[in-house]
């Protein structure tokens, strides 16, 4: 087969394999008519090669961007923003096939190709997406060699090798350039899209059947390691942030406190310092154990003790954490803050208020009444559950003495409500608990399905006192796990049945997910998690203490220098041709040029002599004589020295005027 309209047939094979493997890592979040209309368009693209189609027409191309658009649209509700935008951006990548017809429309698709591969890093920035995007690369310069081939050529394989061999020739720059070029924010962000609902993440609010939406998911929310010995797992309670407003079915956070300033607490006991690489989840608040203090830019402490940024987490984020679980938290409480951590509907669950009422008749010390509500939790028949009777009005009387059956944000989200109408100041606390610890055990991994809610309580001159009822219900969740605590149910990860995490049983197949999972958190602590100020680290640990502006100024110009040497290493203007014979033919060539016989691009040297000879008559058997014995030295074998081309070209030059004034 031959070529079709310019573009050789390697170049369009490399370009269809290279669109295949750069749309398959955005399968999982496109729709499956993305996937048709490439496979429409390859196949009309190929029936074009063979000569069995045309190109589409004005109205057809028209038409067909028109009915993407609004696939687009109607799939994902816009056509800006990070989802729709790169929803987009694959369907014309995909369209774009039909249009091409000419190298540099060929050009073109293998550009906006390097674009999309980029755009997969948005949605997953794991190490096996990274190591993946290196075949579409490689396919992507095959065919960007292949344009520059013959039609006729038919050794697909050898591009592939020579692209593959540029890729690998550019990796000691690419490491030079990821170590030493500065780290910059980026100018802007783009939200990660949020189509699961709770089960990407925890949310500023709170119902019942939030929780266990996320404890059905597996997905990482991130991984912490310590400093010396990693806690016991009764002792993580990652706090995100508190929930202070109940309505009658959700609990959420007030407007005064996502406002409210740093309260007052003490250091004490021993600290814990720990670093933790969480994941994108397009909030603020950073996941911590109380109490914490970080030095992370932009980030301060808010007044329920979270950590938050003055941005949203829209990409994995490696912060460096100490806290002091033993800290005094808060003892004194402003009147309005205490009256806030008090309300509740004015109607609705009479018996649950009742009951507080007689609790606090029969324990006045506000120690006695948490004890006695736990107590409770702990000897009557409640189950911890994640399948729970449905709630209607009236969920705190419902659950607490009809169903008794729930998770952790049904005893929170109860006990925090009995608290109150007993006069205890108290809230409701999510986060996660617990974690998996690694197979080396420097660090444990928390996943959605940790995801937990934990009641704090607050008395005059003790602070803020956390305590979980769950654990009353079902210790072996805190002590153990999920899957423990739902091992008479079967109802861990059932809606991921391939999950590895279902199979912890197997051995084998156990430490081989620990194994890769520490890969990913090396891949993204060391590399993912590489940023200006692990730069800055790294930087002043090699050179020593530099002011950072200078040291930015000496990264630029350093690396200014280095790509000026790596030019003079690859082109080497100090080296001429090697080759005697050639240098005398330019200098031959650059006599002639003195004298108005320019060299003509792609002429040989018979056809240049012949013309030199035609523009100077009186010179002419020199120059034919010259062109002769080079070509009979260079092509036909003779063995003629470069000296005697060499008296050839000094008579030539004391032939011809030392100055030429003939018009041009």
């Amino acid at each position: 087969m031959s070529s079709v309209a310019g573009i050789p047939r390697i170049s369009l094979t490399w370009l269809l394999v290279a669109q295949a493997l750069v749309i398959l890592p955005h399968a999982l979040h496109l729709p499956l008519w993305v996937i048709g209309l490439w496979l429409g368009c390859a196949l009309w693209r190929i029936q074009i090669f063979r000569m069995r189609a045309g190109y589409p027409s004005l109205v057809v191309r028209i038409g067909l961007i028109a009915l993407a658009a609004a696939g687009v649209f109607l799939s994902r509700g816009t056509l800006v923003g990070l989802d729709g935008g790169v929803l987009l951006l694959v369907a014309a990548f995909t369209l774009k096939l039909l249009e091409m017809r000419s190298r540099r429309d060929a050009l073109v698709v293998i550009f906006l190709g390097f674009f999309v591969v980029v755009t997969a890093y948005l949605f997953d920035d794991s190490m096996l997406v990274a190591l993946f995007s290196l075949l579409p690369v490689c396919a992507l310069l095959a065919a960007l060699i292949g344009l520059q081939q013959s039609g006729t050529a038919t050794r697909p394989w050898r591009t592939l090798r020579l692209s593959a061999s540029l890729l690998l020739q550019a990796l000691p720059l690419m490491l030079l350039l990821f170590l030493f070029f500065p780290r910059l924010g980026p100018l802007w962000s783009l939200p990660v899209p949020n189509e699961r609902g709770a089960v990407t993440g925890l949310a500023d609010s709170m119902a019942p059947g939030d929780i266990a939406e996320l404890t059905r998911s597996s997905e990482l929310a991130f991984r912490a390691s310590f400093e010396g010995r990693v806690p016991a797992r009764n002792e993580l309670y990652w706090r995100a942030l508190t929930l202070d407003h109940f309505d009658g079915r959700r609990w959420s956070q007030s407007a005064g406190e996502q406002f409210s300033p740093a309260p007052q607490w003490q250091p004490r006991g021993e600290a814990l310092h720990y670093s933790v690489v969480m994941q994108p989840t397009t909030r603020p608040w950073l996941f911590v154990l109380d109490v914490a203090r970080s030095d992370l830019q932009g980030t301060r402490q808010m007044g329920d003790f979270r950590l938050q940024r003055n941005r949203p987490v829209d990409r994995a984020l490696l912060y460096d954490v100490s806290s002091w679980p033993d800290a005094l938290r808060e003892p004194q409480l402003p009147p309005d803050r205490m009256q806030a951590l008090l309300r509740l509907p004015r109607e609705g669950d009479a018996r649950s208020r009742a009951w507080a009422q007689e609790l606090r008749s029969r324990y006045p010390q506000d120690e006695q009444l948490v004890e006695a509500l736990l107590t409770h939790f702990n000897r009557q028949p409640y189950v911890y559950t994640l399948t729970p009777t449905p709630l209607d009005d009236d969920s705190i009387d419902q659950f607490l003495f009809d169903t008794r059956s729930g998770f952790c944000a049904h005893y929170a989200g109860a006990m925090t409500f009995v608290l109150r109408a007993a006069g205890i100041p108290s809230r409701v606390v999510a986060g996660y608990q617990g974690g998996e610890l690694s197979g080396n055990g420097s660090y444990v991994q928390v996943r959605q399905f940790d995801a937990h809610a934990w009641v704090e309580y607050w008395q005059p001159g003790k602070g803020w006192t956390s305590v979980d009822p769950t654990f009353q219900v079902a210790p072996e969740r805190i002590e153990q796990g999920l899957e423990q605590a739902l091992a008479g149910e079967q109802s861990f990860l059932a809606d991921s049945p391939f999950s590895p995490l279902r199979y912890r049983n197997l051995t084998w197949l156990n430490e081989l997910r620990l194994a890769w999972d520490d890969l990913n958190y090396g891949w993204q602590r060391w590399v993912l998690g590489y940023q200006g100020a692990q730069q800055f680290e790294l930087l002043q640990r090699w050179f020593g203490q530099v002011d950072a502006g200078r040291l930015v100024l000496a990264l630029v110009g350093g690396g200014g220098v280095l790509l000026g040497l790596l030019a003079l290493w690859l082109f080497k203007p100090w080296r001429g041709e090697r080759d005697p014979l050639l240098r005398l033919f330019q200098r031959f060539e650059r006599l002639l040029a003195q004298h108005g016989v320019r060299r003509h691009a792609g002429e040989g040297p018979r056809v240049f002599a012949q013309r030199a000879g035609e523009a100077l008559p009186a010179q002419a058997p020199t120059i034919l004589a010259f062109v002769q014995a080079f070509e009979a030295q260079r092509y036909a074998g003779q063995n003629i020295s470069p000296q005697a081309l060499l008296q050839q070209l000094n008579a030539l030059r004391r032939q011809l005027p030392w100055r030429w004034s003939r018009s041009p």
